[in-house]
């Protein structure tokens, strides 16, 4: 077993056919091997904030997204919580020092704590990752 950080964008790209691709699908491989993933607390907030948009831009039903948290909430994803200070100190500074938003320094700040690989599709965010000497997940 190993763990590894996971970002939303892994997760929700299961959800839209268009946005599939073999890095997201080998993630999913690794949960059916015994991996487990972590995520900042506030992970869960922004995988459905995703779902609802797509929802609006009818891209996804209710009933999908019902079905799809359902599934989602199956899988070993522990949270991981921050303190304020950590926030406003550690996520503050690599949020400035790589041009990131503040949730994007988060997965970075976590994996940099952690010392485990990071899955993302973001570009920008796995460029950042490897400036700051971070693994990423690899198909």
């Amino acid at each position: 077993m190993s763990r590894f950080v996971i970002d939303a964008s892994i997760v929700l790209s299961w959800c839209f056919p268009d946005e599939r691709s073999p890095l997201a699908d080998h993630v999913a491989e690794r949960f059916q091997h015994g991996d487990v993933a972590i995520a900042p607390s506030f992970w869960p907030h922004e995988v459905l904030n995703g779902l609802l948009a797509g929802e609006k831009r009818k891209r996804i039903s209710v009933a999908l997204i019902h079905k799809f948290l359902s599934d989602l909430a199956t899988l070993p994803i522990d949270l991981q919580y921050s303190s304020t200070s950590d926030v406003f100190d550690v996520t503050h500074v690599l949020s400035r020092k790589h041009n990131l938003t503040a949730y994007d320094a988060a997965y970075l700040g976590l994996a940099i704590a952690t010392g485990f690989p990071l899955a993302t599709l973001d570009y920008h965010l796995a460029r950042e990752c490897e400036k700051a000497g971070v693994s990423l997940i690899k198909e």
